[in-house]
C-alpha cells in the first residue's frame, strides 16, 4: 500500500512523494512486486487490448493486429520495462560514488520505478488508440518523467540541488542511449519472427 501512495504522492506533489520515499526503507524485492511489476503490466494489458480489440485508425477502417503476434511484443514490451527499471537503477547505484553520495541498488530502483510512475499510468491509453492523442500526451508524460527524475535524484540521492541536476543529466543520458539501443534490438527481434501482423 506504501508503494501505490508512493507512486500517487510523486505524481501530484513531487517534492513531498520524494520526500517521503527517501526516508522509507524498501528492498529491491518490495520495490518490484508492490510497484514495478503491477504498475508495468498496464502499459502492457491495456496496449495488447488496443491493438487486438480498437486497432488503430488512420482515417479509414481501423487496423489490428493479430492476437498472435501482439502477445509476444506485449510480453516483450513488459519485460523491457522490468529490466529498464532495473538497469537504469543499478546505473543509478553505480554511479553513486562519482557524485559522493552513497549508493544502494534499492536506491536506485526506487529513483527510477517512481520517476516512471506517469509513464506506467499513461499506458491506459492503449485501451483506446487514437496516433495524435497518443504522442500528444506521451510527449507530456515524457517531459513530467524527465522533470521527476531531476526533482528526485537529489532528494533519494541525498546530495545537494545542483550535484543532484548533473547526477540526473548522467542518469538520463544513459536513458536515452539504452532507448536507442532497445530499438536496434527490436528490430532483431522482429527479424526473428516477433514481427506484427495485421487483421482489417
Amino acid at each position: 500500500m506504501n508503494t501505490l501512495i508512493n507512486g500517487i504522492l510523486v505524481i501530484l506533489n513531487p517534492s513531498h512523494g520524494w520526500r517521503r520515499i527517501a526516508d522509507t526503507a524498501s528492498s529491491v524485492g518490495a520495490l518490484y512486486a508492490l510497484h514495478t511489476i503491477p504498475f508495468a503490466l498496464i502499459p502492457a494489458v491495456c496496449w495488447y487490448i488496443g491493438v487486438t480489440q480498437v486497432g488503430w485508425s488512420f482515417g479509414g477502417e481501423p487496423v489490428k493486429l493479430t492476437a498472435a503476434s501482439a502477445l509476444p511484443m506485449c510480453t516483450l514490451f513488459y519485460l523491457a520495462m522490468l529490466a529498464g527499471v532495473g538497469f537504469l537503477g543499478y546505473m543509478v547505484h553505480w554511479m553513486a560514488g562519482s557524485y559522493g553520495t552513497e549508493g544502494g541498488l534499492a536506491k536506485g530502483i526506487a529513483l527510477i520505478t517512481y520517476t516512471a510512475s506517469p509513464f506506467f499510468l499513461a499506458g491506459f491509453l492503449g485501451l483506446y488508440p487514437v496516433l495524435m492523442v497518443d504522442i500528444l500526451i506521451g510527449v507530456i508524460v515524457a517531459c513530467y518523467c524527465i522533470y521527476l527524475l531531476f526533482k528526485g535524484t537529489s532528494v533519494v540521492m541525498d546530495i545537494p540541488p545542483e550535484r543532484g541536476f548533473l547526477y540526473a543529466s548522467a542518469v538520463f543520458a544513459v536513458a536515452l542511449v539504452s532507448f536507442v539501443a532497445l530499438l536496434g534490438v527490436t528490430i532483431v527481434l522482429w527479424d526473428f519472427g516477433a514481427a506484427p501482423e495485421y487483421t482489417y
